[in-house]
This record gives structure tokens, C-alpha cells and sequence, in this order.
């Protein structure tokens, strides 16, 4: 084999990906960075105004409630979700009947359409005719606006998260579960071990690698909330009449696309992008601690 096939093919190869990477990510990245030291609007106006846009965001009121949204909404529906995909991937990992089907059945709710899945939502969250005060109105509990308060609306937009999510999960879970040598669970058994203490002390403790990939990728997801509560509002990413459910991605948008204040905007984003890593980096350590003190 020549030099070229040994040295320079894998390179060549992989090369595709790093030149889309560097176009579509570390360009726009970049960018945006440059462009939060400026004053930049739809007409041109370019003026250096150095930390000016970040030390206007800390005393925006407007943002910090996008923030308080972002991690409610990313708390509601995360933990949750996470808990319900085990639980779902663990009983998917047993010996059931039409298993490929139920499966794959799992994943029908991720390659539904946002837009669906918020008609159907919007419908089910009704305040006169929707379905969830029509159960909620058997035990005595008066109709809830759940677009026009708080609360109400991140747990709205929060069970349309997992419902989307939870399936998607549960299957990478699933896949993690898969590798486990049966071996361990022979063992435990031959050793008295229940199947809760093998779920406990052998899958949760093995799971640990997939956890992360998860949690990660969730937190990422979460943070950057947008489809969900943009689709809850009609398409409107003021986040409510109050902005009571607007998300630090739907305020980018709307600086950006709305009030056409780029340089705002840029700013706004690459304090999100702090915030995912500082929610990456608790959430990377906290999973490493999950059966083990590594």
C-alpha cells in the first residue's frame, strides 16, 4: 500500500465532516461571538459597544424570566422523562411478544410532526372544551387557562416533551442495557439477588456511560427549547401574553428576527451557550457519581 492509502486516505475520509463543521458550526459560532460586541440592527448600524450588550442583558428583566422558563420547563420535563425511559427500556429489554414492533412502536412519536403534536396538545389543553379540564372537572377543579398562567404552561409544554422524547430514550437506553454481560445476572440470581436489587446494583451501575450520553443530550435539547412551546402559542415566540412560557431560544429569535437587534441577540445566545455548558458540566458530574464514586 502506498503512503497515501496508509496516511493520507483516513484523513481524506473523514474530512467532510470537519469542512461542514467548520462552515455550519465554528463559522456561525464565531460570528455570532464577534457581532455581540456591536450595536448591529436591520439598518447597517454597526457601532462597537464592547461588553455593552451583555452588561444590558443582566439587567433585563425580559431575559432572566426566558431563563427561569428555559430551566423550569428543562426540570419538569427532564426528570420525568429520564425516569420513565428506564423504566420503559427495562421492560423492553424482557422477553415480550411482537418485540420488534413494540419496539419501534415507541419511536412513532418522534417522527410525528411538531405541528401535529401541538394541534393535538393545544386541543388536549383547552381551556372550555379540552380534554384535560373535562377529566380534571370530575374531581371539582375548576377550568384552567393553561396558555395564559405559569405553571400551567410549563406543565402543558412539558408532557409534550416527553411525550416526543421519552420513546427516542428509551431505546438508547435500551441499546446500553443490550451490552450488559448476562453473566452478572446469572450470578446475582444463583446468589439470591432479586430483580429489583439486579436492576439497582448491576443495570443502573453499567448504564452509567449511556446515562450521560442522555443526560447530555438532553440537557443540551432542553436548554434550547424552541418547536414545543413556539408550536403551544400558535407560532409565536413571545412565549404567552406575559411571556410566561418564552424560552431563552424564542427571546434570541425574537431580538434577532423581531426587533431585528443582531448584535442583542448574539449576546443572548452565547450566554445560552454558558448555560449549557454550566448545565452539562452539573449534570456530567452528578451521572458519574450513579453507582460508583468516580
Amino acid at each position: 500500500m502506498t503512503w497515501l492509502d496508509l496516511k493520507a486516505a483516513p484523513y481524506l475520509l473523514v474530512s467532510p465532516y470537519y469542512l461542514l463543521f467548520l462552515i455550519f458550526g465554528l463559522f456561525p459560532l464565531g460570528f455570532t461571538l464577534y457581532y455581540s460586541f456591536f450595536d448591529y440592527d436591520l439598518t447597517g448600524t454597526v457601532e462597537w459597544t464592547g461588553l455593552g450588550n451583555y452588561a444590558a442583558m443582566l439587567d433585563d428583566a425580559a431575559f432572566w424570566r426566558a431563563v427561569v422558563n428555559t430551566l423550569a420547563m428543562f426540570i419538569i420535563a427532564t426528570v420525568p422523562q429520564m425516569l420513565l425511559a428506564l423504566m420503559l427500556a427495562n421492560a423492553l429489554n424482557k422477553r415480550i411478544k411482537a418485540q420488534l414492533f413494540v419496539r419501534l412502536g415507541v419511536l412513532l412519536p418522534l417522527v410525528t410532526s411538531v405541528v401535529a403534536v401541538a394541534v393535538v396538545f393545544t386541543q388536549l389543553y383547552g381551556r372550555d372544551w379540552g380534554v384535560i379540564n373535562w377529566v380534571l372537572g370530575w374531581f371539582g377543579v375548576d377550568p384552567i387557562d393553561w396558555k395564559a398562567e405559569r405553571l400551567p404552561s410549563w406543565l402543558a409544554i412539558a408532557t409534550m416533551i416527553d411525550w416526543r422524547w421519552t420513546g427516542y430514550n428509551a431505546i438508547i437506553f435500551l441499546a446500553g442495557m443490550q451490552t450488559i454481560p448476562k453473566d452478572l445476572y446469572e450470578a446475582a440470581s444463583i446468589d439470591g439477588a432479586s430483580r429489583r436489587r439486579q436492576f439497582w446494583q448491576i443495570t443502573i451501575p453499567m448504564l452509567r456511560p449511556t446515562m450521560i450520553f442522555v443526560v447530555l443530550n438532553s440537557t443540551i435539547g432542553g436548554l434550547t427549547l424552541f418547536s414545543e412551546p413556539t408550536t403551544f402559542y400558535n407560532g409565536n415566540v413571545h412565549g404567552g401574553t406575559n411571556s410566561q412560557f418564552q424560552t431563552v431560544s424564542m427571546f434570541i429569535f425574537e431580538q434577532g428576527f423581531r426587533e431585528f437587534d443582531y448584535g442583542y441577540a448574539s449576546a443572548a445566545a452565547w450566554l445560552l451557550f454558558l448555560l449549557i455548558l454550566i448545565g452539562s458540566a452539573i449534570n456530567f458530574l452528578l451521572i458519574r457519581r450513579i453507582g460508583g464514586n468516580k
